[in-house]
């Protein structure tokens, strides 16, 4: 059964004959009329001492999200960055492509519960995807759960849902306005109608039904001080037991450790109704630990069965007092070991899939069979293996791409998974679980000639010799002559692989004559733990030189030239091009930094972000300051230097990464630009960190960050 994994704790109506375009040369930062007039940004004499190094924090005010004046300088951003996108004649035509794009019916996979089954359907520029209820695959839906009716504006999102055993409950979360913070209700599927049952101040944490339907476990922290829900730390998480029909305030405590504030639980419920399976995460750290209690006993204590911190440890299924979890534990690509909760020491460990040159992501269990997910160069394969690891065969894919989903009970008869790349739009097959075979059930259709595209794979070596993978997407007809506006983008960290899949957003670049990029970068999953560890704390600058070199190689190759490349990235993406914009500032033409880490001497101090204490390092720490300082790209911003064209886009109730990171670093950008490239910004109001955004407000932001690139990737 797929379950919630430490990974994830720690997201038409006409075919256009020709591609969207726009001379290059109607509007560009260096020949607009008048210069851009930024608003005055207030500087203090604020400095802090870290272990010796005095710094100056001038902007410190604008961390203050809430108040007045904070929101004064929001508003004259938006003033300046809304009037030059509006000036841009390829904003219009690319709004228009991309809701075309957008336009195209997406499915969710289907999750069979009792006699019923439940997906998640938009029928093209639905804000929200809306949850339907249907008693066969074929069957006429019904409507169960429409989020687009919570909110005119479309900002309350369905965030996450658990289905009873039976189909008879269903518990979902809503997020509103982008925030982390979850509030969860129930809904009587026979009824249609919502409980009494309200959980609030949840946040990283899912929902695990008892069988019976009695209730659910659940994680949550404390409620937080009025006008602190948005930047206040987020730590000493505790579990709870929510009895339905009851008020949260009755609810069982099932663990808290006070001692380690910084500790997160994530409950599972065994299939059989066994056991609780609590899986203890520590900031975004993928090594995990592992407690159980066994449900057959009203007294039963909660017990350690793997401790240590030495590795990661996902629960994949149980059978009877055996526990298999998927981990790196001597095994940096990971393998599948069985643990039996009556010897659970480590001599008594049983290795079943043995790890291999493929970095294994994900696994199900199904009656005896084991569906493993794995990764070859950032490409998806599914192997199946019996009980006791023997390879059975390789899964048929339609293609090279990734796969997710292969959840559902271990005695299901059918599961689902999605197949995608960056030229299909999401694909849902049906696979029987009596024999392996797969089957279509929905196919997404585009307004868009696909068979216009190609995807190759290619390799760079970055500054230490080390080989990292590019993936290329373009038109077929593009020369590689160096004349192509060019968009990388990565990621870079938090053991996050970077794969294969489709965005119309991306397709609407790459249909305008773009070429779209995406760097495996160290520091991501693609290549299993020590990739991941190579892009950590004191060797992060990899990271960088990895991204540097796949730009310097996409110019080489003749795929673009320096001033028609773009860089993006999101969150550690967001800092990652913020590194890189400030060591190399030459290399790129416009640079799109997405809800980024720009301010290392203090991310730990806001909601979640001493979690990434692990991965970043911090200014606490003596011996990471240094590392720190040598490429925070808030700290890195020479005066007088010519920055790349650079648009930031951040939004007002991001709770992940808070919006004070982008504010002060677009305020000391402006400050220290040597020349008439504009930087600017843009502030998202009523959004967070990304999931869960509009439909259309994302159409709105991609046609103003792709006409932005347009206007500014030029010679």
């Amino acid at each position: 059964m797929r379950r919630p994994t430490i990974r994830s704790a720690a997201a038409a109506l006409c075919l256009l004959a020709c591609p969207l375009s726009v001379p290059a040369q109607t509007v560009s930062a260096q020949n607009r009329a008048d210069p851009l007039k930024y608003p005055e940004t207030r500087t203090t004499d604020v400095t802090d001492d870290y272990h010796g190094n005095v710094v100056a924090d001038p902007y410190r005010w604008l961390e203050d999200t809430e108040s007045k004046e904070t929101a004064e300088w929001v508003a004259a951003q938006n003033r300046v960055t809304e009037a030059y996108l509006e000036s841009l004649p390829q904003r219009e035509p690319m709004r228009k492509r991309l809701e075309q794009l957008w336009n195209y019916e997406r499915y969710g996979l289907p999750r069979p519960r009792g006699e019923h089954y439940f997906y998640t359907h938009n029928d093209g520029l639905q804000n929200q995807s809306v949850m339907y209820i249907a008693d066969s695959l074929e069957a006429k839906r019904r409507v169960f759960i429409d989020p687009n009716q919570f909110s005119e504006d479309g900002t309350v999102a369905l965030a996450g849902t658990a289905i009873t055993d039976d189909g008879k409950y269903v518990a979902y979360a809503l997020a509103d306005g982008g925030s982390d913070w979850r509030t969860w209700k129930v809904r009587d599927v026979a009824s249609g109608k919502d409980t009494d049952d309200v959980v609030r101040w949840v946040k990283f944490s899912s929902v695990a039904w008892l069988p019976d339907n009695s209730g659910f476990f659940y994680s949550r922290y404390s409620e937080p001080v009025e006008g602190a829900e948005l930047t206040g730390t987020n730590e000493n998480q505790r579990m709870y037991f929510h009895s339905l029909g009851s008020d949260q305030s009755e609810d069982d405590l099932i663990i808290e450790r006070p001692d380690h504030p910084k500790w997160g639980f994530s409950p599972i419920v065994t299939d059989d109704g066994r056991y609780l399976v609590v899986q203890n995460w520590k900031g975004s750290e993928p090594k995990s630990q592992v407690f159980f209690k066994d449900l057959r006993r009203p007294d039963a204590e909660v017990q350690p069965l793997i401790t240590g911190f030495d590795a990661e440890y996902d629960f994949v299924a149980s059978v009877g007092d055996t526990m298999y979890f998927l981990t790196d534990h001597e095994a940096p690509r990971r393998r599948i070991i069985a643990v039996d909760t009556n010897a659970p020491q480590r001599d008594q460990w049983r290795e079943v899939v043995a790890e291999s040159e493929d970095v294994i992501q994900s696994a199900s269990l199904f009656d005896e069979t084991f569906y493993v997910d794995s990764l070859r160069d950032a490409r998806s394969r599914v192997t199946r293996h019996t009980i006791a690891g023997e390879l059975i065969d390789e899964l048929a894919l339609p293609g090279v791409g990734s796969v997710s989903g292969f959840g559902g009970r271990q005695d299901a008869t059918e599961t689902f998974f999605s197949f995608t790349n960056y030229v299909t739009p999401g694909a849902i097959y049906r696979v029987d679980l009596s024999d392996g075979s797969t089957s279509l059930w929905r196919q997404s259709e585009i307004a868009i000639d696909v068979d216009a595209f190609v995807t190759e794979q290619i390799f760079c070596t970055s500054k230490d010799g080390t080989r990292v993978p590019i993936i290329v997407t373009r038109r077929k007809d593009s020369k590689l002559d160096g004349t192509n506006q060019t968009l990388l983008y990565a990621y870079g960290g938090f053991n996050i692989s970077l794969t294969p899949s489709f965005s119309p957003a991306n397709a609407a670049w790459v249909d305008a004559g773009g070429v779209y990029a995406v760097a495996n970068l160290r520091g991501g999953g693609e290549y299993g733990r020590q990739w991941h560890e190579d892009g950590m704390r004191l060797k992060k600058q990899n990271v960088f030189d990895d991204f540097i070199a796949a730009a310097e190689h996409l110019v080489q190759a003749g795929y673009t030239t320096k001033s028609r490349l773009g860089i993006r990235g999101g969150s550690n993406g967001g800092l990652l091009v913020g590194a890189v914009m400030t060591q190399r500032p030459d290399l790129f033409g416009a640079c799109l930094p997405a809800v980024g880490v720009m301010d290392m001497l203090r991310y730990q101090k806001f909601t979640i972000g001493w979690a990434w204490v692990t991965e970043f390092g911090s200014s606490d720490e003596a011996d990471q300051i240094e590392n720190l300082l040598s490429y925070s790209p808030l700290h890195n911003l020479k005066p007088g230097t010519c920055y790349p064209a650079t648009l930031i886009t951040t939004a007002d109730r991001d709770d992940r990464v808070v919006p004070g990171h982008s504010f002060k670093f677009a305020a000391a950008l402006q400050a220290a630009q040597g020349c008439e490239n504009p930087t600017l910004i843009r502030i998202e109001t009523r959004a967070g960190h990304g999931a869960g955004t509009p439909v259309s407000k994302r159409i709105e932001e991609y046609a103003d960050l792709w006409a932005f690139l347009q206007a500014n990737l030029q010679d």
